[in-house]
């Protein structure tokens, strides 16, 4: 039976993911996570094509100080519309640890861009991802980034990965830094060298690209412990190891397959990145530049 946008889906997250191997070092930040209500508070916006479970601060951060994890991108999410009340409230709470990529229209005004930047928040994010609302058109993304530039943000693209060739072009010429989500929503079991992961990696020749070593729950289709999809984050490194930044993605909205385990996820930082130096890239030098946090101490 198809699930109505009205009906909560089943929960995607688990309140007690597995402890982690890994040690992460100091200042270590997951940059894509969401936070989902709680709807008696938050409301979910209407018209949505889905309405996730609540997933409130309080869970995220007791995740992260379960992890390890010190620092955090709270990525502002569709079935709360153009509302940011809930990643607002999240930010809030965090003192400058936490910030957030708004969704926006590019109608916004200068004011309201400014206030948004006081609140915590570091980038706009687009959509052209089929089970999401269109977002607008990727000349007028690009065309907005000219505003977004005056207050040091980013553009955040999330695209299905057979559109990356064709919106290229357009991504090359955005005067801010673009952000490319989830590895390009790639297929892991079309391997390295299919067109879109080739595509990918042309893209970020370019410099002011960037790309989110995450999902790798989203691009396998082996399952758990995802080792079908560990070689596109790894290549991934290899090729702009400092345009790179990874985050766990809770919590799994729309996730098909087994409920991720957010430990798992974190372990598989060690094959990722297999070098301290690279996770220390990935996981604070790299965030700390994009996103402006506060410089973290080293070890």
């Amino acid at each position: 039976m198809t699930q109505s946008a009205d009906t909560p889906e089943q929960l995607t997250w688990t309140s007690s993911p597995s402890q982690p191997r890994l040690k992460l070092p100091p200042g270590a930040c997951d940059a894509h996570v969401h936070v989902f209500g709680p709807r008696a508070r938050f409301p979910f916006a209407e018209g949505r094509s889905y309405t996730p479970s609540d997933a409130p601060k309080e869970a995220l951060f007791a995740l992260h100080a379960m992890l390890g994890i010190e620092r955090c991108v709270i990525v502002h999410t569709a079935a709360h519309g153009y509302d940011l009340s809930a990643t607002a409230d999240a930010l809030a709470a965090k003192g400058g640890a936490y910030l957030g990529v708004a969704l926006v229209p590019t109608s916004i005004s200068d004011a309201e861009l400014k206030r948004l930047d006081g609140a915590g928040f570091r980038g706009a994010r687009f959509h052209y991802m089929p089970h999401l609302a269109k977002g607008a058109p990727i000349d007028e993304a690009i065309a907005f980034g000219r505003r977004l530039a005056d207050i040091g943000w980013h553009l955040q693209i999330h695209m299905a990965a057979e559109l990356i060739g064709e919106l290229t072009p357009a991504l090359r010429r955005s005067p801010v830094p673009v952000v490319i989500d989830h590895m390009g929503r790639v297929d892991a079991s079309q391997g390295l060298d299919q067109e879109p992961f080739r595509n990918l990696l042309k893209l970020l020749e370019d410099r002011n690209v960037w790309v989110k070593v995450s999902g790798a729950d989203r691009a396998t289709r082996q399952g758990p412990p995802y080792a079908d999809a560990v070689p596109f984050a790894r290549k991934l490194v290899e090729a702009a190891g400092d345009r790179c930044v990874w985050g766990l993605d809770w919590p799994h909205p729309n996730h098909q397959g087994p409920v991720p385990d957010d430990g798992v996820l974190v372990d598989l930082l060690a094959e990722i990145a297999p070098g301290a130096a690279q996770r220390q890239a990935l996981l604070v030098d790299n965030p700390q530049r994009l996103y402006r946090f506060a410089p973290a101490a080293r070890a």
